[in-house]
């Protein structure tokens, strides 16, 4: 078995100005339609949790990239979701990966998040 991490953080002022320059196309090219459902739903900080779930990815990303034989991954290979008690979870179908784990944190001006992947 072996196992790989990735961990990413970004300024959530950044995402939002590229969520207010761009607009849809940027959320369409980055998020699925259940992140962003997830993350509009959150009006007074729905910046705070696209920045985290756009670090969440990119975590994710450079877990896979360092043992998976994916290959090339696009952003909206694998989804960011809530489980039915709050807890994010990446859905992927990879038939290499054995179990994943995921934490997102976000404050007033950054989101972060740590991936570790366990491969069969």
């Amino acid at each position: 078995m072996k196992i790989a991490c990735g961990t990413d953080i970004i300024e959530i002022e950044r995402i939002k100005n590229s969520i207010e320059r761009i607009g849809k196309k940027f959320l369409n090219t980055i998020f699925t339609d259940k992140e962003i459902e997830y993350c509009e739903s959150h009006q007074n900080n729905k910046y705070q949790h696209y920045a985290a779930r756009f670090a969440a990815k990119e975590a994710v990303y450079k877990a896979l990239n360092k043992v998976s034989n994916v290959g090339h991954v696009n952003w909206k290979d694998y989804e960011i979701i809530n489980n039915v008690y709050g807890k994010p979870e990446i859905i992927i179908l990879d038939e290499s990966i054995e179990s994943m784990d995921i934490s997102i944190s976000h404050c007033k001006e950054y989101a972060i998040a740590n991936v570790v992947i366990l491969y069969k």
